[in-house]
């Protein structure tokens, strides 16, 4: 009965050190920068990766601001010029989308200063 005593102990305080071990290993994996998950896009890294899904890997963003609730909004060039968009973190919008009058509401809402005329672009002259 004691040889058998002396085993289970044994067997506690390997799977004690075992716990403690992993436990370290994960608190250690954790902490790192990234974490387990990798970490957590920009907000422009986001839109980048939104408008290459949308629009096709030639997307080219040319100008970001970030808006409110985690919004981004900006130009990208595509095949039909630069168009404004408007990036959430589970929608993007593009201003030549079919829902133009959401995205105008959306832009207001979410990027009230945000540029009107394309970068570059010159206002009417009276």
């Amino acid at each position: 009965m004691t040889a058998r005593r002396i085993r289970v102990e044994r067997l506690i305080a390997i799977l004690g050190a075992a716990v403690l071990i992993l436990g370290a290993l994960l608190l250690w994996l954790v902490t790192r920068s990234g974490g387990l998950g990798g970490g957590e896009l920009s907000a422009e890294d986001r839109a980048r990766a939104q408008l290459r899904g949308l629009v096709g890997p030639g997307a080219v963003v040319r100008y970001t601001e970030i808006g409110r609730r985690r919004a981004v909004c900006g130009y990208v060039s595509t095949d039909a010029g630069l168009v404004s968009f408007i990036s959430r973190p589970n929608r993007i919008l593009l201003e030549t989308d079919p829902l133009k009058a959401e995205f105008d509401e959306m832009l207001r809402d979410v990027c009230p200063g945000f540029l009107t005329r394309a970068p570059g672009s010159q206002a009417p002259r009276p």
